[in-house]
C-alpha cells in the first residue's frame, strides 16, 4: 500500500512537486558506493566520480557502470573498450570531489604514462587505464555491452584484472569502502 502524499494549498501542481521531492529522497537513500572510474584512449586519461557501479554477473565476473551521456569517460571507454573502477576507503572521501568534472591536470612520467591526475597519484593497469594509486582496491574491465538509457549509458564489462586488500597482510582491515552516505553528495533522483 502506497502512503498518500500530503495535499498542499496549490492542488495537483503542489502534489507533483511533493512527489518529485519524495522520489529524490527515496532514490538518494538507496545505498550506493562512491568510486572512481578510469578510462584512457588516444593519449588522454580520465578519472570520474561514479556512484552507479555494481557487479551484475559471476560467470564471467561482470560489472556495470552507469555514465552520463556526453561524459568524457563514456567517450574514452567507447574508443578503448576498457575501464577500471577504483574503490576508495571512507577516509578518502575528499578525493571523489576532485573528479566530479573531467580531468584537466595530467602529470606524465618519462615513459608517457600518467603519474597523477588532478594532483592525485595514479598507476596504469591493463595497458594504460588509470586507477588511483592509493585505492583500497581496483577492478579493470573490458567492455562487452553498452546500453543507451537516455540520460546515461550503461557500460558492462568483464573483469580482466584486479588489485586489492588481499595483496598485503592486514590490508583488508585497513578501512571500509567509501559510500555515498559518507559524504554530503547526492546524485540521482
Amino acid at each position: 500500500m502506497t502512503p498518500a502524499l500530503p495535499r498542499g494549498p496549490e492542488g495537483p501542481e503542489d502534489e507533483a512537486e511533493q512527489t518529485q521531492r519524495v522520489r529524490r529522497r527515496v532514490l538518494w537513500a538507496m545505498p550506493t558506493g562512491l568510486y572512481l572510474v578510469g578510462t584512457a584512449a588516444d593519449g588522454r586519461w580520465n578519472l570520474m566520480t561514479a556512484s552507479w557501479v555494481v557487479q551484475v554477473a559471476t560467470a564471467p565476473p561482470r560489472l556495470a557502470v552507469s555514465v552520463e551521456a556526453g561524459a568524457v569517460t563514456l567517450e574514452l571507454a567507447g574508443r578503448s573498450e576498457r575501464f577500471a573502477v577504483s574503490l576508495l576507503e571512507r577516509s578518502q572521501r575528499a578525493v571523489v570531489r576532485r573528479f566530479a568534472k573531467p580531468v584537466s591536470e595530467v602529470e606524465v612520467g618519462p615513459d608517457g604514462t600518467p603519474t597523477a591526475l588532478a594532483g592525485e597519484p595514479v598507476v596504469v593497469v591493463t595497458g594504460d587505464v588509470p586507477v588511483l594509486a592509493g585505492a583500497w582496491a581496483w577492478l579493470a574491465c573490458r567492455v562487452t555491452d553498452r546500453l543507451d538509457l537516455g540520460s546515461h549509458h550503461l557500460l558492462v564489462g568483464d573483469v580482466v584484472a584486479v588489485g586489492g586488500p588481499t595483496e598485503a597482510p592486514g590490508a583488508a582491515e585497513a578501512g571500509a569502502p567509501l559510500r555515498m552516505e559518507d559524504t554530503r553528495m547526492h546524485y540521482g533522483g
